[in-house]
């Protein structure tokens, strides 16, 4: 009888994967980058619509107190002066009341301030409650009749 020495099989040892390859992380950069090409300039938008909202609200209360000034003076002399309690709460705009013909009127205009993104931003209203909204920042548009809160021009 013969002995016929055999070697046990080689266990062959497969590589593990140790990190991604270079096609796998491309895709993922590629995914990331379409990402934040549609969120940022929504996100950019909801922030702009946020400041908005917040120099829309300090033009009415700052109208409350222009119209409670006149009832105690009567006239809207001093209408810049008791609306700046109105404006410190407004990071994004300056606010400014100016009476006109003998005191009698007053407009108080809302300005966007460009070290805050809102340059070009513009919104008035009156002592009759009109509200105008201009807007020269690109992509914007503004209302003559209301107090414009999206890019398109819609009213709040």
């Amino acid at each position: 009888m013969t002995v016929v020495a055999t070697r046990a099989p080689r266990k062959v040892r497969l590589a593990s994967q140790l990190g991604f390859t270079l096609l796998e992380l491309m895709i993922v950069v590629a995914i990331v980058a379409i990402l934040a090409a549609i969120a940022l300039p929504n996100y950019a938008d909801y922030v702009k619509r946020g400041k908005i909202m917040e120099a829309t609200t300090a033009l009415s209360d700052a109208r409350q107190r222009a119209e409670q000034s006149f009832l105690d003076r009567r006239s809207y002399d001093q209408c810049d002066t008791v609306t700046q309690d109105a404006a410190r709460q407004v990071k994004a705009f300056t606010l400014q009341c100016v009476p006109n013909n003998a005191n009698d009127r007053y407009t108080i205009t809302a300005t966007g301030v460009a070290g805050e993104g809102m340059s070009g931003f513009s919104y008035t209203v009156d002592n009759t409650g009109a509200k105008t909204s201009t807007i020269t920042a690109t992509g914007w548009t503004g209302n003559g009749n209301c107090w414009a809160v999206r890019k398109s021009g819609e009213c709040s």
